[in-house]
């Protein structure tokens, strides 16, 4: 799939994309999102599906404060039910067995299903990078383009960018990239906003929204040890590492999202 030629525009929503892409697709509501009951394998499959159809797919990872944002923010929760959502996190697993009895069958956290993606997809790739501060996407592109040689990774833009004249500049400057895919990491909810009301067929089939993926990628922020994702706590780890930050989405965020779960319970 290099060098693809341009894509007209579609009139497929990236729902009905999502729910094309393979059987049904079953999925677990927690708080305002339908998040996917999928392995990984299967999630690679569908995503594949939509770019052998060229057919818009944009994919969030789902994580307690996704679910505490769905509920304080109607309108992202609408967004993202055109989404394809992957559990991410320990959080919504305790959701899933509160609400449900049973966890998800995999985390699927974009850090590590990304790189896994890149890894078995059957398709050389064209993937742009938006986000982070500047400078950020470039390291990040190149460090994925030495791990992935088989794929194209391309620096499109810092996250800075504001609506109006400098969207639609970096919008052009994703068609005229020719992408296959596109990760945006611009944060919760902007990012997941950005892709349902700029990115179709057009600029890319496949979209994800990812979050600290680039920071990571480019070294400007520090991944967990092994031993701290494998205990499942990665994000006190996080929490470590930017205190300021992220104090209040751990540390008022988690027990909100307990709460909420809680209440959820109760309704069913």
């Amino acid at each position: 799939m290099t060098d693809p030629a341009p894509a007209l525009p579609s009139t497929d929503t990236p729902a009905k994309a999502r729910r094309r892409a393979g059987v049904a697709l079953t999925v677990r509501r927690l708080g305002g999102l339908d998040v996917a009951v999928i392995t990984g394998a299967d999630a690679v499959a569908r995503i594949d599906a939509a770019l052998a159809e060229r057919k818009p797919l944009h994919v969030a990872f789902v994580n307690a404060h996704c679910v505490n944002v769905s509920v304080s923010d109607p309108a992202y929760g609408a967004v993202m039910a055109d989404m394809l959502c992957l559990p991410d996190g320990i959080g919504v697993d305790v959701g899933s067995r509160m609400l449900f009895g049973e966890p998800f069958p995999e985390n699927l956290n974009g850090t590590d299903f990304l790189p896994r993606f890149f890894a078995e997809t059957r398709f050389e790739l064209r993937v742009g990078l938006v986000g982070g501060v500047p400078g950020v996407v470039d390291r990040a592109a190149a460090r994925f383009g030495e791990r992935f040689p088989r794929h194209r990774f391309l620096a499109i833009s810092h996250g800075f960018f504001s609506e109006g004249q400098e969207t639609e500049q970096l919008l052009h400057w994703i068609r005229l990239a020719r992408l296959d895919v596109l990760l945006v990491g611009i944060g919760v909810p902007r990012q997941e906003q950005f892709l349902a009301l700029h990115v179709g067929a057009r600029e890319a089939p496949v979209a994800f929204g990812v979050g600290a993926l680039l920071d990571f990628t480019a070294g400007k922020v520090a991944r967990a040890p092994a031993w701290v994702r494998r205990l499942r706590i990665e994000w006190v780890w996080r929490l470590l590492m930017e205190p300021r930050r992220l104090a209040k989405r751990y540390l008022a965020g988690n027990p909100a999202f307990l709460a909420r779960i809680a209440r959820q319970r109760i309704r069913k």
